[in-house]
């Protein structure tokens, strides 16, 4: 089993940015799988972004495209989502998720706590 912990949220205003941190603990992240989702107020949980275990494939929603980068770092069980050119928007609950199985989707494995990104006008 994995444990995910989400870093990084917080306020910011429209155009700025900021660097999730997800890390793991209990399993090697290499062996996950991993991706971002969000959940705005109101709102189902959305895809943002997906890594495979090595990085060698990586999938944006296009509504983040050019703006978030995904990568992860296996050696230090980080994954991260720097999210450039905010947006109000973009204000919603930040979820990391892992799946050993397949590619990261609404049913992946296992999921952090969340972390809040507001992004003000």
């Amino acid at each position: 089993q994995v444990q995910l912990v989400e870093f990084g949220g917080g306020l910011v205003q429209a155009g700025g940015s900021l660097r999730l941190s997800c890390t793991a603990s209990g399993r090697t992240l290499s062996r996950y799988n991993m991706g971002w989702f969000r959940q705005a107020p109101g709102k189902e949980r959305e895809f943002v972004a997906a890594i495979s275990r090595s990085g060698g494939a990586i999938y944006y929603a296009d509504s983040v495209k050019g703006r978030f980068t995904i990568s992860r770092d296996n050696v230090k069980n980080t994954v991260y989502l720097q999210m450039n050119s905010l947006k109000p928007d973009d204000t919603a609950v930040y979820y990391c998720a892992a799946d050993s199985r397949a590619e990261v989707n609404q049913y992946a494995e296992y999921w952090g706590q969340g972390t809040q990104v507001t992004v003000s006008s």
